[in-house]
């Protein structure tokens, strides 16, 4: 199995000609990161590797529950649902192992659809990186919960009383993996003949809860194999009557659900763009100015890393979340903690990021405020010195406390208008606001018992 090696179309074809399968399955991010695709014969294939094929422009005009937007532009009721041009990523390929080998293809939306979609998103903000000079990596880390229960018993609990494979708090755990050692085994290896082979991969604070570390690559190979990596770990862990969840905060008793981004910048003669040996903790005026960019920008572009309501459960103090935009050199209670080392290692680590956030809007967020940094030479703030939970926020620096906060922040962003375009910035805002207006129809359980018979 593996990662099939396949760069071109004709390659694909080629692939899709003599592969001993009669479909293969294609797959395309709607604006919440969720794979959303199909199955399609060899002879449809072949035409598609070609010509593209027309997938319902729904999938950028709904939630994650399929429920239709009433306040985008772009498509809805008034244009009728129709197809929207997609192309299908000929270097994507992976043979999927309990499928037979079946190949899946990543696909992205095309013409006047790619500027709502999120892949296309990425590249764009990689095409600037491109004219200013430089190439980029990422890698990816998720934490994940994992519970003894399937799509049918947590509808049937109300999403009550879950049970988590393991009890307690029990980090960096060699008993619970030893114990579960089956299930951690089965899952680095699909990662590994899946393409996107995990660095680390270890239990977490928090009962059932998963780290894993995805091996870093070029950015945009980074940010589809985290979009792969988040849907088949929930495919394996269904597969074996378990459920998956990233989802940024599941409980308030524990942590939230990370998904931290470690980037970094190349020049174009291969040279690391973020290390400078003569300066202070190796940080170049480069990464300076990246992390300036980030730092000034994070308030505005906030709904684009943290984008569901629950993402905001997520950033309270003492909880491993950060609550403003500080950065830090190696401080893990700051947004941005830039990790020193050699012309190899010297990075930023994205830390205001969580799982439920989609992996190619995240990264374009975070890598597109950087090179604005870079390319107006922003200083950032002084580096914070010990808890950053403990420090007085400046207002500058104070991040929106509500998703309908941060859609407005994100709106009325020039900065974020010129390196998204208005089409995406418009398009994700009015998506963010539909998702507050969902969650304000409904009564919560804490309403209830609150207001209920005392009120």
């Amino acid at each position: 199995m593996g990662k099939l090696a396949i760069k071109t179309a004709a390659e694909a074809k080629r692939l899709v000609e003599k592969g001993p399968f009669d479909y293969v399955k294609l797959g395309v991010t709607d604006v919440d990161g969720i794979l959303r695709g199909k199955y399609i014969n060899r002879a449809k294939a072949l035409s598609a590797l070609d010509d593209g094929f027309g997938f319902c422009d729904v999938i950028v005009g709904w939630d994650s529950a399929d429920q239709l937007y009433d306040n985008v532009s772009y498509t809805g009721w008034h244009t009728a649902y129709p197809d929207a041009p997609v192309r299908i990523v000929p270097d994507t390929a992976r043979a999927i192992p309990f499928e037979n080998g079946t190949p899946i293809f990543l696909c992205e939306l095309a013409d006047k659809a790619e500027a709502v979609c999120p892949r296309g998103l990425l590249r764009r903000v990689l095409r600037q990186a491109a004219e200013m000079g430089f190439s980029a990596n990422a890698a990816f880390e998720y934490e994940f919960f994992v519970f003894d229960e399937t799509p049918e018993s947590v509808r049937a609990k109300g999403y009550r009383d879950l049970k988590p494979i393991t009890p307690g708090m029990f980090g960096y755990s060699v008993l619970r993996s030893s114990v579960w050692a089956e299930f951690y085994h089965e899952l680095l290896a699909l990662c590994r003949d899946m393409d996107f082979a995990l660095e680390g991969l270890h239990t977490e604070t928090g009962p059932g809860v998963v780290e894993a570390a995805i091996q870093h690559d070029e950015a945009l190979r980074a940010a589809d194999k985290a979009v792969l990596f988040k849907t088949f770990v929930k495919v394996l862990a269904q597969r074996k009557k378990l459920m998956a969840t990233f989802m940024a905060k599941w409980s308030n008793l524990y942590p939230g659900q990370s998904g931290h981004i470690h980037m970094s910048l190349k020049r174009k003669d291969g040279t690391a763009a973020f290390h400078d040996p003569k300066k202070p903790h190796g940080m170049s005026d480069l990464q300076r100015w990246f992390v300036g960019g980030q730092q000034k920008l994070m308030p505005e572009v906030l709904a684009m890393i943290s984008p569901t309501v629950n993402s905001f459960s997520r950033l309270i103090p003492g909880f491993w979340a950060p609550t403003a935009a500080f950065w830090a050199i190696d401080n893990r209670t700051t947004a941005l903690r830039v990790i020193p080392g050699s012309a190899k290692s010297q990075r930023v680590e994205y830390r205001i990021a969580a799982a439920d956030a989609n992996p190619y809007i995240a990264l374009a967020a975070a890598l597109g405020t950087g090179l604005w940094g870079i390319k107006h030479k922003v200083e950032p703030e002084p580096p914070q010195a010990g808890n950053a939970y403990a420090a007085k926020i400046p207002k500058s620096l104070a991040l929106p406390a509500t998703l309908w906060e941060a859609a407005q922040r994100l709106k009325a962003s020039k900065p974020a208008r010129a390196l998204f375009g208005d089409a995406f910035v418009e398009h994700f805002a009015a998506s963010r606001e539909w998702e507050e207006r969902e969650f304000r129809r409904h009564i919560t359980d804490w309403e209830l018992a609150r207001y209920f018979e005392i009120i």
